[in-house]
């Protein structure tokens, strides 16, 4: 499940969350709490998430930048990168053996951060266009604030690639590859896996596309009218995590009916 929009909302706890992750754990439910933002460590995550009320351990949360680690792992053992983000990022990183330097790394490697620099991203600019192999963490082109959106990695990633010439691999949600590292790390397989998301263009894409079935609720950013103008539906669709306690073992049986008719009214 994605973390923002479906347990948290803010630093707030969306209304129910707490006994539907207790639920899981009562009926030896394996779950995991995905993240596109890169910032922070799982363990960081996990302080966070605790604050709300909610007890995840490390081990049940996975980021973009691990999947990015892991990634890179599998693709050029012991490399280096030049990183342009936060802790969650460069701990991944450091974990994996990678060196981060700006001098001739293998990959300049984009992530979320608060405190993007002009000269770093001309550093990032200058590197890719002597070689280096372009990754970002994720694709998302703004995130939320109190005060309103903020540009995220998408964002400065298209900045990058305008001026290089060069777009940038994305590891995390809507690519599959990050559903498939964090079924991996769960020991799941996507036959019998549900994933739960608050954002069409992310979390049910990627579940979809990694043969998941997929459940979208509408606590976040994506809500019925946004989501009839996608090509693609979720398998049901939720007012929040709440409603699924007490159908945590059968989330789509017949105590379920037609989530989309629950919530729209509509006759399908």
């Amino acid at each position: 499940m994605d973390m923002d929009g479906v347990l948290v909302s803010e630093e707030s706890l969306v209304p129910g969350a707490d006994a539907f992750i207790s639920e899981m754990r009562e009926n030896g439910i394996s779950f995991m709490v995905l993240t596109n933002n890169s910032i922070y460590t799982p363990r960081d995550l996990r302080s966070r998430l605790h604050r709300t009320g909610l007890d995840i351990p490390e081990s049940a949360i996975w980021t973009s930048a691990l999947a990015t680690a892991r990634f890179l792992q599998q693709q050029r053992p012991g490399g280096s990168a030049y990183v342009v983000g936060e802790s969650g990022l460069t701990t991944a990183l450091h974990n994996i053996g990678y060196v981060l330097t700006d001098r001739d790394p293998d990959y300049v490697v984009l992530g979320e951060t608060r405190t993007y620099s002009f000269e770093a991203i001309t550093r990032a600019i200058r590197l890719v266009e002597g070689g280096a192999r372009f990754i970002a963490t994720n694709p998302d082109e703004k995130g939320p604030s109190r005060e309103g959106s903020l540009p995220a990695t998408g964002a400065v990633a298209a900045l990058i690639e305008r001026a290089t010439g060069r777009a940038p691999y994305y590891i995390g949600k809507p690519n599959p590859l990050m559903m498939r590292s964090a079924l991996r790390a769960l020991g799941a397989h996507s036959e019998n896996t549900l994933m739960i998301g608050d954002r069409m263009d992310t979390d049910v894409r990627s579940g979809l596309e990694a043969g998941l079935q997929t459940l979208l609720v509408l606590s976040g950013i994506s809500g019925h009218d946004t989501a009839d103008l996608f090509p693609y539906r979720p398998t049901r669709v939720l007012g929040s995590v709440g409603e699924l306690v007490g159908r945590t073992l059968d989330p789509f049986g017949d105590n379920g009916a037609d989530c989309r008719a629950e919530q729209s009214g509509s006759s399908e």
